[in-house]
């Protein structure tokens, strides 16, 4: 899929967000309205891979408290104000698209971008026992005794993980 590149995610986009998010995390459902409240907080952490055909996949960060995760389909009301990195909240690829250097590419822009924003650390819930993925691209698990209840609404492979930046 040569024509696929990283674009600004706009409210235009939210249909095929939402189901590229019910392909890749059919355990861990978020209705679109989710997806759209976190645009409208913070969009510039909120990118889709696109090309003419349509989108392929799509990452959403927003600035958020390290050791802290928001209840999975919820909406929020504001970035707190005492946010101290950023987390990434999701990273999803059509299965046709994976392994193609896509996710790489949106990973290392957030942590540029986190990194020049002055933000310490990138954070994030790994489901789908993707636990060695992001260890490839720099996350260390966060044992993060106080999250126990919280992931385990996510499922019982889910990882809280920390990238320094």
């Amino acid at each position: 899929m040569p024509g696929l590149t990283w674009r600004a995610m706009t409210p235009d986009d939210l249909d095929a967000v939402s189901a590229v998010a019910a392909v890749a995390f059919p355990n861990h459902f978020e209705d679109r309205a989710c997806f759209a409240n976190r645009l409208s907080l913070h969009p510039q952490g909120c990118r889709v891979l696109a090309d003419e055909t349509g989108l392929s996949g799509y990452i959403v960060a927003y600035p958020w408290r390290r050791g802290r995760i928001p209840p999975l389909n919820s909406l929020i009301d504001a970035v707190p104000d005492d946010a101290d990195l950023t987390y990434l909240h999701d990273l999803a690829l059509l299965p046709e698209t994976r392994g193609a250097g896509h996710a790489r590419i949106a990973i290392e822009a957030l942590a540029s971008e986190a990194a020049a924003a002055g933000w310490p650390a990138l954070a994030l819930v790994a489901v789908n026992d993707a636990e060695a993925f992001w260890t490839r691209h720099g996350f260390v698990t966060d044992p993060a005794p106080d999250l126990s209840a919280k992931l385990a609404t996510y499922g019982p492979d889910a990882r809280y993980m920390v990238r320094p930046l």
